[in-house]
């Protein structure tokens, strides 16, 4: 008797799943994201069942019903071809109906999304470096923890597009992290967070007010991991000083997407985020 596919939120306990999947897919995700990003939406994360076999996951995170975002979109390889991930991906966009959705795109999926109703915007850009210095000092960087949350809150929030509250909490606590703040003139000039992956670190986000706090923020977060590691940054290829940045430290272009939106895309300053968070939410 052939089953039937079953769509439904993936609970807690299973967002192994998907982060060891992406593993798979070589998008080496962090350690310790599954907590975070369950926090952003837990309803958002789906999964296609069937029988009790989990056969696909995609994630479909509203933000407080102002903002949609796609990732995750991953079949597992013994039912691709069989229109499972057709239905899922339906799945999640009418989750998200009537909301901007946004998602990156892989280079293979970027027709599909098209057909989907997502236009380009542009390149985000993963680079890879290695860590060279274990000691960088600069009074003016600090823990979050030494201001008050909402002033961060509302920093990111400036950046990202829509209010992440739930997320960014949960970000900044995760195992294996470090998020520093810059303050100069009593103001917040540039926020940046290195975590543990799967292989070596990556940054993100990197957001400041120029290129020269982005140098600060890049080096601070790199003297909190041991020297000689391999770490990636996400930039948006439309950030001129931050491809100038990665090609001071000698990074290297290892892997790309493509951002795109279904509805009116938000107005970001591209020119002030230097990393972005996460291909998976944003």
């Amino acid at each position: 008797m052939q089953m039937t596919l079953k769509i439904r939120a993936l609970p807690p306990q299973d967002m192994h799943i998907p982060i060891s999947w992406a593993k798979a897919e070589g998008w080496n995700p962090g350690l310790e994201d599954a907590l975070s990003f369950y926090a952003s939406d837990n309803q958002g994360f789906l999964a296609a069942y069937l029988g009790d076999r989990v056969i696909a996951t995609i994630s479909a995170v509203n933000y407080h019903n102002s903002f949609g975002f796609i990732g995750f979109y991953i079949v597992d390889p013994d039912y691709r071809g069989l229109g499972y991930g057709r239905q899922i991906w339906n799945n999640a966009l009418q989750r998200l109906a009537g909301l901007c959705i946004g998602l990156d795109g892989v280079v293979a999926q970027q027709d599909f999304y098209q057909r989907s109703g997502f236009e380009f915007t542009h390149r985000n850009i993963r680079y890879a470096g290695f860590s060279s210095t274990t000691e960088f000092v600069d009074p003016d960087i600090i823990t979050p923890r030494d201001i008050h949350y909402h002033r961060l809150l509302s920093y990111d929030t400036r950046h990202f597009g829509v209010d992440r509250d739930s997320f960014l909490q949960a970000w900044l606590l995760q195992k294996n992290a470090h998020p520093r703040v810059l303050i100069r003139d009593g103001r917040i000039r540039a926020f940046g967070v290195i975590r543990a992956c799967f292989e070596g670190y990556k940054i993100g986000p990197l957001f400041a007010d120029d290129a020269l706090c982005a140098d600060s923020m890049l080096l601070a977060l790199l003297s909190s991991v041991p020297k000689g590691k391999r770490f990636y940054l996400d930039i948006p290829e439309p950030n001129g000083e931050a491809r100038k940045l990665v090609e001071t430290y000698s990074m290297q272009a290892v892997f790309e997407t493509a951002r795109m939106y279904k509805g009116t895309a938000p107005k970001l300053p591209l020119n002030n985020i230097y990393g972005i968070t996460s291909f998976e939410l944003g």
